[in-house]
């Protein structure tokens, strides 16, 4: 950075003092930059989105995707399903098992090719947070064979272009897990022997501790391409550098979605590369389309909760997102002459090579030290002015369009992502004043807009009354609508075996604990519904496959996500041994009444739960089985099915009724 405080004698501006900066590019270029993007995944963050009906769904998909229109997001990375839990639920495997392989589960697939619809130039990244459990050989660690988990993972990577014509240029490792250099080793070995030379790998999701190893290890340091960190705080380390190696923020922001995040996330888009000379940040999450009484409910770049009404927010850090996205490409450059502004906030220019140039520039204060993991280091941001001469190749420019963002946090007025006149450059010369909390775009790119639609549908609450027999495959998606699985994976089934009225099912279809990333329960569960739920009847067909098996509905359930295993609410279990449970807690322990049911396998039952006030009755095939159990905590949550264990089961003729 060059800069300095001169008194300013430029035409069509004021005498004053202003703070000076240079952007050059006869100095040599910076380092390439790699993009912008978002992250599906870790776990199940775009849950409800496939559930949104049109034109809503494609609405929410342009506002993130569509180039010069909304985040014109260049990245998207996805989660490689596990069957385990990884924030706020589960996401299914591929390979539940190792005879296995459907590559058609889960909303991944379906989500990379609407972006890749918008934006065929878009990157697509796969990234394991957890294994099915027979990677693990009964372990919880998935390098004991890193052949098995290389072929594993290359596998999806081959079916992403066999079945999706889906071209994923980058894979991980193991999420925020520490790195295995021989399993690194071994997977770029099985990619080059799948004919995937191109597909590149990012190690290791963490720290910056693969640095030091990639410095001594040739062969690992061949085998890696870019050296991904998460939350790195703007910073990097002297290891890094000295690799050489392209250096991403592979996972960054984890803010609420509200202003002050957005004010977050522009500081870290800019002072990524300034500090630290990362050229790709990623957002976890892409989209807050999630049960927001979920672990980090809100976070994301914008909001889609409510596939039932219809109702999405595009939030402000769709808008800060813009103002790079839409004015840089990947395979632009970083100028040299980028850095601090004198009086704090921070700018970054970059160019095509080819005359084109966007500077984005960022005056965020210190109120937003405290919204991201790791914090931000708090510094001092006041009003001024700064004055930007253009040399080289830039220095011919006469004009350049100019947009503009200022977030007012008294009176909740902002201007998000405005175009305003064209600055217009003097002898080389062009001043900005700059007030606190704003961002500002100038760039030679004349293609960018604000895309609009009409306003969605209004907020509403999940119905009350509401009913699925598993029988409808529209849109064909393996999970049922609004079912947010938390350990294990409940997915459409066709059971053959019967004629009868239950050949659509559900079934929970995870019989071995996978190598998790997360705490899952030893049970599995699905929620659905509206945690603030208090009094309803619950009725459910079940159909136990194994003669120690188990399964439970569920009303008040209070946690889940992370905290899965410590939910509690009011658990009615029927078990194939011909009993019955009722406890206060998904782990079974405090248990509320239990006795005989007379319930077995390979029959199907009917339970039905009704919670009011503070006590619970049930019914097993529409006669009283137990009542009067009394329940005085918790007041509310979300209804739910489930298992025992790890088992098949099945569930037909799901019904609420919270009236």
């Amino acid at each position: 950075m060059i800069s300095g405080r001169f008194p300013l004698l430029v035409p069509c501006f004021c005498v004053c003092l202003a703070d000076f900066y240079i952007l050059d590019d006869r100095i040599g270029l910076g380092r390439r930059f790699d993009g912008i993007g978002g992250l599906s995944g870790g776990g199940a963050t775009s849950r409800l989105l496939v559930n949104y009906e049109e034109p809503y769904r494609s609405q929410i998909l342009d506002y993130l995707f569509k180039p010069s229109f909304g985040a014109s997001l260049h990245i998207l990375k996805v989660e490689i399903g596990g069957d385990s839990q990884t924030t706020d639920g589960t996401e299914p495997s591929h390979m539940h098992n190792e005879k296995d392989e459907n590559f058609f589960r889960g909303y991944e697939w379906w989500l990379m090719k609407e972006a890749k619809k918008r934006n065929p130039n878009i990157t697509l990244i796969g990234l394991p947070w957890a294994f099915p459990g027979w990677i693990g050989n009964g372990t919880n660690w998935p390098y004991t064979f890193p052949n098995i988990t290389a072929n594993y993972v290359v596998s999806w990577v081959i079916g992403a272009k066999q079945y999706h014509n889906l071209d994923i240029e980058y894979i991980g490792i193991w999420n925020e897990r520490d790195f295995n250099a021989k399993y690194i080793r071994v997977l770029r070995d099985t990619l080059d022997r799948a004919g995937l030379v191109d597909v590149g790998i990012i190690a290791a999701d963490g720290n910056w501790d693969i640095s030091n190893a990639l410095l001594v290890d040739p062969y690992l340091n061949d085998a890696v391409d870019v050296i991904g960190v998460h939350y790195p705080g703007t910073t990097t380390v002297k290891e890094a550098l000295l690799t050489e190696k392209r250096l991403w923020s592979s996972e960054d922001y984890s803010t609420f979605n509200n202003d002050i995040g957005a004010g977050c996330w522009a500081r870290i888009l800019n002072q990524n590369y300034v500090n630290g000379r990362m050229t790709s940040t990623i957002s976890w999450n892409l989209i807050a389309s999630y049960y927001e009484d979920l672990s980090f409910g809100g976070d994301g770049l914008m909001t889609a909760e409510e596939p039932w009404s219809g109702n999405y927010v595009v939030e402000s850090p769709i808008w800060i997102t813009a103002h790079t996205t839409q004015f840089a490409q990947p395979g632009w450059s970083y100028l040299n002459t980028v850095g601090h502004l004198a009086r704090g906030g921070s700018y970054v220019a970059l160019t095509d090579g080819k005359g084109n140039l966007t500077v984005v520039i960022e005056t965020m204060s210190h109120n937003h030290s405290q919204c991201i993991r790791p914090p931000l280091p708090p510094y001092s941001v006041s009003p001024q002015t700064a004055t930007f001469q253009l040399k080289g190749s830039f220095a011919a420019l006469t004009e350049l369009q100019q947009w503009y963002t200022k977030f007012d946090f008294e009176t909740k007025k902002d201007v998000l992502f405005k175009k305003t006149d064209p600055i217009k450059i003097q002898n080389g010369y062009f001043s900005l004043t700059l007030d606190v909390d704003e961002v500002y775009t100038v760039t030679t790119i004349a293609s960018g807009q604000k895309g609009l639609y009409p306003d969605p549908p209004k907020s509403a609450p999940f119905p009350k009354k509401y009913f699925d027999d598993f029988d409808a495959r529209n849109p064909p998606f393996s999970e049922a609508p609004y079912f947010a699985d938390q350990t294990g994976v409940f997915e459409y089934f066709r059971n053959l075996t019967d004629p009868g009225p239950h050949i659509f099912t559900l079934r929970q279809a995870v019989s071995q604990r996978p190598v998790s990333w997360s705490y899952d329960a030893d049970q599995t569960i699905s929620v659905v519904g509206d945690h603030s739920w208090q009094d309803l009847t619950l009725s459910c067909d079940i159909y136990i496959e194994a003669a120690n098996g188990g399964v439970f509905v569920a009303a008040r359930v209070n946690q889940a996500g992370e905290s899965v295993r410590n939910a509690m609410g009011v658990f009615y279990w029927v078990f194939g041994n011909g009993t019955y449970k009722v406890t206060n807690d998904i782990g079974g322990q405090k248990v509320l009444a239990e006795g005989l049911s007379g319930t077995r396998p390979g029959v199907w039952h009917t339970l039905t739960l009704t919670v009011k006030g503070d006590f619970a009755f049930g019914m097993l095939n529409g006669y009283p089985l137990w009542k009067n159990a009394v329940v005085l905590q918790p007041k509310n949550g979300w209804a739910a099915i489930g298992t025992h264990s790890f088992e098949f089961a099945q569930f037909d003729n799901f019904l609420v009724d919270a009236d």
